[in-house]
């Protein structure tokens, strides 16, 4: 537990998380760390790797297991709700009053977790482990009630765990998310190699030079923006009876296109480009270079390019599905024009490897169905799958998304009727995940995340009246097939999440064993792709790593199964070449 300065209290713990000996105050809580790494094989238990893992990294000290309590509350209380949700009688963690010192002493740790917890931007440049001032705002609350507080929990966690209905696989997920904030961690340390002066010449080419004042419009969507104006009847530099459409003004849009005859409810892409007007062509290409320009422009490259390094934050299962989130910075959502500035080191390369129709190849596996199997044992699922559907590949994917996602009209219905017939227990598992959300049931991924619950809201609109002759809300049945497709793609999804999660860390595990004087850095991982950067002689070894990582994966979360999870891996200078 971090103390004043660059102390700290340490404790150690038996196996079921009750203490071995009484806290031990350190001078030097890094030295110490890195003493335990070095002589001992420990999993170090924290509130949250923001809390501490960040600085001990600033330090230039890693560790190679934790369990992070922040991450394993989240994952259990959201197992507990979604259960007691159910009926079982199961509620949030600490909610009953019996548990009260427990919520007491979780509410500490997430308090000072959480004071804890700054922007990586905002630290690069601190010389010490903890900042003064923060130690100063955490020593509000004594380190060692913390400490009783951490270790208090963290035993209530082990035994929630092990009571679980999977106790081996709910805790490879506690695991493996905790191992996941390190890896984070480590990424946003190491950053993505990205050449600002790459990224200054592509904006530089789509929109013009950057513009002198903030604010000002660049060139060319100024140009575009005139465009619009003259297309609905205002020349630039000609005096008008109302003034010039602003394209970045949806209700001066609506109001322009209303006046010459077209009425339309919004202003989106999809609208727009079915309409037959002169503004609407440069009006398409100003919100695609505006949108380009808002969230990757001249400001972005400010702010989060330092050192030759864009260093996002990530957030680890900050979606529901368990997949992850950034804070900032766009991380998860790179166009693919600006992956030519994502260049490698000198003497480095990018080794970067995706899995190929990760989800397809996950409900293979969850569903059990021997046919389907088969089928994405080889390398193109959907080619395999085509023979179902007259050999036509595209048809095969449709039916394979419609079965996924709940797509049912149309040319998909009929198509989602053949792949129900070749293969059953496939089109089944997502139909009773379905039929579960439509009943307000909870799913669970293969490793065990639960989806949140249905809302108070949402069982007052679909529960039947008390009263037989009273009409049910039409609205019901449409509010049951949403939450019913919602949990068909979430037992996918989410399950996906769990293997892509576990694989990454898999890869973290078997990079550290690779000692070397220029290590290998994992520096970017979003849902099905992550991307190691190393030096060029090191590309092979690299790549047979995370072979092996997706060999591991496949079997902790799986276990025994004939689907293939095959990862598409390029060794490149540049992102941009590896797809």
């Amino acid at each position: 537990m971090p103390g004043p300065g660059d102390s700290g209290l340490l404790r150690e713990l038996q196996e079921d998380g009750g203490p071995a000996g009484p806290p031990v105050q350190v001078d030097d809580l890094a030295a110490a760390v890195r003493d335990y790494e070095q002589h001992k094989e420990p999993r170090w238990v924290w509130p949250s790797a923001g809390h501490v893992y960040q600085r001990l990294l600033q330090a230039g000290v890693r560790v190679a297991r934790c369990h992070d309590v922040a991450l394993a509350d989240a994952l259990i209380t959201g197992r507990d709700a979604a259960l007691g949700s159910a009926g079982s009688g199961h509620g949030d963690a600490g909610a009953e009053a019996g548990d009260a010192p427990l919520a007491g002493a979780r509410a500490l740790l997430k308090a000072a977790a959480g004071s804890g917890e700054q922007s990586w931007n905002h630290r690069l440049d601190q010389p010490a482990l903890f900042d003064p001032v923060e130690a100063g705002a955490a020593g509000l609350v004594d380190p060692r009630s913390l400490l009783d507080a951490l270790v208090e929990v963290h035993a209530e966690q082990l035994r929630s765990i092990a009571a679980d209905e999977h106790p081996d696989r709910f805790g490879l997920l506690v695991t493996a998310e905790s191992a996941g904030s390190m890896v984070a961690a480590e990424m946003t340390l190491a950053g993505l190699p990205w050449r600002p002066e790459v990224h200054d010449a592509l904006l530089a080419e789509m929109l013009g030079p950057r513009p002198a004042l903030p604010g000002q419009r660049p060139a060319r969507l100024a140009a575009l923006a005139d465009q619009v104006a003259a297309a609905f009847g205002h020349s630039p530099g000609r005096v008008q009876g109302s003034r010039p459409v602003n394209p970045d003004s949806p209700s001066q849009l609506l109001h322009a296109l209303a006046a010459d005859g077209i009425r339309l409810t919004s202003t989106r892409l999809a609208v727009l480009k079915d309409v037959d007007h002169p503004a609407i062509a440069p009006l398409l290409e100003y919100k695609e270079l505006a949108r380009l320009h808002s969230a990757f422009g001249w400001s972005w490259l400010d702010t989060w390019v330092m050192g030759g390094r864009f260093r996002p934050e990530y957030v680890v299962g900050g979606v529901v599905s368990g997949r992850w989130a950034s804070r900032g910075g766009g991380a998860l959502q790179i166009p693919r024009l600006l992956r030519r500035a994502v260049v490698a080191d000198p003497g480095w390369v990018l080794v970067v490897a995706d899995a190929s129709q990760l989800e397809p190849r996950v409900l293979a596996a969850l569903a059990g169905d021997r046919a389907f199997a088969d089928a994405a044992m080889g390398g193109d699922l959907y080619a395999e799958l085509a023979t179902a559907f007259g050999g036509e590949r595209a048809k095969a994917k449709v039916a394979m998304l419609s079965a996924m996602y709940g797509g049912a009209g149309g040319e998909a219905g009929q198509l989602l009727a053949v792949l129900r017939q070749r293969f059953p227990a496939a089109a089944g598992f997502v139909e009773a995940a379905a039929r579960a959300g439509e009943e307000g049931r909870v799913v669970r991924s293969v490793l065990g995340r639960a989806c949140p619950p249905p809302s108070a809201n949402w069982r007052a609109l679909t529960e039947e009246a008390a009263d037989p002759d009273a009409e049910r809300d039409p609205r019901a049945g449409q509010a049951s097939r949403a939450r019913g497709r919602f949990t068909r793609n979430f037992v996918v999804q989410a399950s996906a999440a769990d293997w892509a999660l576990v694989m990454l860390v898999s890869l973290r595990a078997e990079l550290a064993k690779m000692i070397s004087r220029d290590q290998p850095e994992l520096v970017f991982f979003q849902h099905d792709e992550v991307i190691v950067h190393c030096t060029r002689d090191q590309a092979d070894i690299v790549t047979a790593a995370v072979s092996r990582a997706a060999v591991a994966a496949s079997r902790l979360v799986f276990g025994s199964t004939r689907v293939a999870f095959p990862l598409s891996t390029a060794v490149v200078d540049s992102y941009a070449d590896a797809k």
